[in-house]
């Protein structure tokens, strides 16, 4: 295990011939794409284990709430789990929340953790609970992994080569506010994100660079949750923002401006990562770094500086 400058615990990631689980704390995922990603993830030399509940379906949910919660639960708690992937996103992540038993949870130590989109709100009460770093990325049920045709190239080769510790560079197109900043790494999907308001896991930008990114939510939806995080003092004393995918959200960009650029702190923009194609994975947690001038993002890892 690494200590990231940003003081949280970065997990060892998995290794061929390491067991990892798969398991669906938010929606159901289809049983085709779960087992195209299982497949995949098998390619790379990894004994995959699944969920006990991973096929159960509650209306929009993968099952119960108990169910969800248990199949995390049990796999963090194994002894023989290296690293836990979520099937996919969805909803119904922040419905588990006080059903883990953190306690239980922090004793069985540190795992690497994969997910994005309503997993944002895993990501957060990991950080929190038990002060570890964690992947914001792609999901083995979802169509940059389990296509038919197979995964999309440049996420899979993104996707192992950040969980081997040597991610390619991830370059934005767009820079709102110029600068250069140093900072731990926070934030996800903004609708999480603002879900999250009021609650025990709830952003805090203050000295970090926030990460932001959303899919079919449109501009005035996107204002409107800015907004919200802005009032609740989420984003206050924000050291930098980066901004991935708003694939769905017609042009998100006159609100992302108004709203921040006036912060006076580095923003880039179009970055590939959250919904699109491809998708990149960033390391939550983690010391990184914004350079407008290259408009990229670069994060440490052990003391070992990386480009993303």
């Amino acid at each position: 295990m690494n200590e990231p400058a940003a003081g949280l615990t970065l997990p060892s990631p998995p290794r061929p011939g390491d067991t990892v689980a798969v398991v669906a704390p938010c929606g159901p995922p289809d049983p085709e794409r779960l087992a195209r990603g299982v497949r995949v993830l098998e390619g790379l030399g990894l004994k995959v284990v699944t969920g006990p509940h991973i096929l159960e379906r509650d209306r929009y949910l993968a099952g119960s709430d108990a169910g969800r919660a248990a199949d995390l639960h049990q796999a963090w708690c194994d002894p023989a789990v290296t690293a836990v992937f979520c099937a996919r996103g969805g909803y119904g992540a922040t419905r588990i929340l006080g059903l883990l038993d953190w306690d239980a949870m922090r004793a069985a130590g540190p795992k690497a953790f994969v997910g994005s989109s309503d997993v944002t709100a895993l990501h957060g009460a990991l950080a929190v609970e038990l002060g570890i770093a964690s992947w914001f990325g792609p999901m083995p049920a979802c169509s940059t992994i389990s296509d038919p045709e197979g995964p999309e190239p440049r996420t899979f080769g993104n996707f192992t080569a950040a969980l081997a510790g040597t991610p390619p560079p991830i370059a934005g197109d767009r820079v709102i506010t110029g600068g250069a900043v140093t900072a731990p790494v926070t934030g996800g999907n903004l609708s999480l994100l603002a879900a999250l308001c009021g609650t025990p896991y709830a952003l805090s930008a203050r000295g970090r660079i926030v990460l932001l990114e959303d899919v079919a939510e449109a501009p005035y939806r996107i204002d409107r949750m800015i907004t919200q995080l802005s009032q609740a003092g989420a984003l206050d004393g924000a050291a930098g923002f980066v901004l991935g995918s708003w694939v769905g959200c017609g042009d998100p960009y006159p609100v992302l401006e108004e709203l921040l650029g006036p912060l006076g702190v580095p923003v880039i923009a179009g970055l590939p990562i959250g919904h699109g194609k491809p998708q990149f994975s960033v390391l939550l947690g983690t010391l990184g770094a914004i350079d407008a001038e290259s408009c990229s993002l670069a994060y440490s890892t052990g003391g070992a500086s990386t480009a993303l």
